[in-house]
């Protein structure tokens, strides 16, 4: 289908929201505004708030483009709304946003079709935590409903394992508790149910975490990855897998590890990633030769496709 910048009618940007993510949010936002922008789409920015449907409507706007990370925005809560509303938005439902958004119920679905994660238990009391402990150390402790990596702590004994549950319960009544992967870090994107090239990750920090993400300068991102293109095929191939297991469709991404004897394990599904200039989902698109204009074009294309039932 060929497609011009008025086929899309009025595009609302949806950005900011309430969730620890905001700030990035917004920053990433504006990047997909400028983007849309410049392939002459009529893209407004609005920073979500709890009014966001009245303001869509008397705005008028014909779909969404929505950059909303974290609560509020990947969880499924503005997915049902827009489909309540009957206004098209890009990425996954209302079902795959929220279990996606569920780091442990979305390893339930991986564990329950044979697929590789790692060992992982629910950590709500004090018994949760003898639990987690037989996982044996190092573990990294999750808060289940948080995104990047905001509540996620790695633990070497019982004393930190602790006190880094109730760091995490502070931010989340779901906590969860996973062994940790020793090993090669990689990330693989999705577009348009095809996997972008993986890119490997490099930090010195003890994870890529909230810092490594979007602030620090020392994090390495390797295209290619370092896999031979077998290896990669299997991994790119788990990763659609995976993604499409939780019910994820049209963009996303999906980190995973491999371990010391080559074996790859998933960790998590970001329905809603990051846009920024630090953002993995752009920098794939790039070795794939999808500039940024043409990646927000294609993401947006796939609402027409829903709207008219393709």
């Amino acid at each position: 289908m060929s497609l011009c910048a008025e086929d899309f009618g009025k595009v609302a940007v949806l950005m900011g929201g309430w969730s620890a993510e905001r700030e990035v949010s917004l920053v990433s936002g504006a990047a997909v505004l400028e983007g849309l922008r410049a392939r002459g789409v009529d893209a407004h920015g609005i920073d979500m708030g709890r009014d966001v449907l009245e303001v869509l409507r008397a705005g008028g706007f014909d779909r969404v483009f929505n950059v909303v990370h974290g609560r509020g925005g990947e969880d499924g809560e503005l997915q049902g709304l827009l489909e309540v509303a009957g206004i098209p938005c890009t990425g996954t439902g209302v079902l795959g946003s929220a279990l996606a958004m569920d780091k442990y119920r979305s390893k339930l679905v991986w564990a329950g079709m044979g697929l590789p994660t790692p060992g992982f238990v629910l950590v709500e009391d004090e018994a949760d935590l003898e639990h987690a402990a037989r996982l044996g150390f190092p573990l990294m402790v999750k808060a289940a409903l948080e995104g990047s990596s905001i509540g996620v702590y790695r633990v070497e004994d019982a004393v930190a394992l602790r006190e880094a549950w109730e760091k995490a319960a502070a931010c989340d009544s779901h906590v969860m508790a996973e062994v940790c992967i020793e090993g090669e870090e990689f990330t693989c994107a999705i577009l348009d149910g095809e996997a972008l090239p993986m890119i490997r990750l490099e930090t010195p920090h003890s994870f890529y975490d909230y810092e490594a993400k979007y602030r620090a300068d020392d994090t390495r991102y390797l295209i290619p990855c370092g896999l031979s293109a077998e290896e990669e095929a299997a991994a790119q191939a788990l990763c659609q897998r995976a993604f499409a297991a939780v019910g994820a469709a049209g963009w996303g991404r999906v980190d995973l590890m491999r371990d010391a004897g080559g074996r790859l394990w998933l960790i998590e599904v970001n329905t809603v990633p990051g846009m920024t200039d630090h953002s993995l989902v752009p920098m794939a698109a790039r070795a794939a030769g999808i500039d940024f204009p043409e990646l927000v074009w294609r993401i947006l294309a796939q609402t027409l496709e829903v709207e008219h039932g393709g």
